[in-house]
């Protein structure tokens, strides 16, 4: 009897001492490394047909109708974020390719006088690419932006869980926009941000580390989604996946 008591004492011990380090003693993860880039591992979980990572979080304005403005201070964002004469990757231009001149929104559009901003995703069922609701809008729409080397595992569409490891906060999202090789991993919308109680300026705030992204592989259509269903489908797989749990025991060692 007293042995059985001294082994129940112990098991507790240690269960409350995995709590107290934040590692899970009933969950596993086996996890296997896709690339590193920027000092970022990303990882497949391949029983979760899912990849994960933790990083900063970089605030991206894209496809909002305010990001960007021919006075660059009257736009969300800065301009030099879309592109420069040449080179034009965020914007829609006047003969669609990215050597055109940026177009402003009309008087029949959300924001006149603002550039048309855009998303890797867009709406196919809307052949007016010069039409701002084509695209994710940045302040409506918690998205994630993945680098190039990413979408070869994960598309445009997926839906997505991202954690604030410093509060807590957990918040559903979709893939909505790719960035560039020379970005940091680790970038996502206005309204992403302000869901984790993170500085949403996409000037001035982001936080530059403890955030972690799961990306549930081809769980998406690859069209943009409404905000509700967003959140029922990320909700539904991120508790099939394992929740907190899984997650802490996926970075025990970092």
């Amino acid at each position: 009897m007293k042995l059985a008591c001294a082994t129940l004492l112990i098991a507790v011990l240690l269960f409350n001492a995995a709590l107290m380090s934040g590692r899970s003693p009933v969950s596993s993860c086996r996890r296997i490394r896709l690339f590193r880039e920027h000092r970022v591992s990303v990882w497949s979980i391949p029983d979760r047909h899912s990849i994960i990572y933790k990083s900063g979080f970089a605030v991206d304005a894209d496809g909002a109708s305010r990001a960007y403005h021919p006075d660059d201070q009257s736009g969300l964002d800065s301009l030099a974020h879309a592109g420069h004469p040449g080179n034009w990757w965020a914007l829609v231009t006047n003969n669609e390719k990215r050597s055109g001149r940026p177009v402003l929104q009309g008087e029949s559009d959300p924001a006149p006088g603002f550039y048309v901003s855009t998303t890797a995703l867009f709406d196919p069922g809307n052949p007016n690419v010069r039409d701002p609701r084509r695209y994710v809008d940045a302040e409506e729409i918690p998205y994630v932006v993945l680098p190039p080397r990413a979408l070869k595992f994960a598309r445009l569409g997926d839906f997505a869980t991202v954690v604030n490891l410093q509060n807590g906060k957990v918040a559903a999202a979709i893939v909505a926009d790719k960035s560039t090789p020379r970005l940091p991993v680790g970038e996502g919308s206005i309204a992403l941000a302000d869901a984790l109680d993170i500085d949403s300026d996409p000037r001035s705030g982001g936080r530059d580390r403890d955030v972690a992204y799961i990306i549930y592989r081809g769980s998406g259509n690859g069209r943009p989604r409404e905000l509700q269903e967003i959140s029922d489908n990320a909700e539904r797989l991120f508790e099939a996946w394992g929740g907190l749990d899984k997650l802490k025991s996926c970075f025990a060692d970092q």
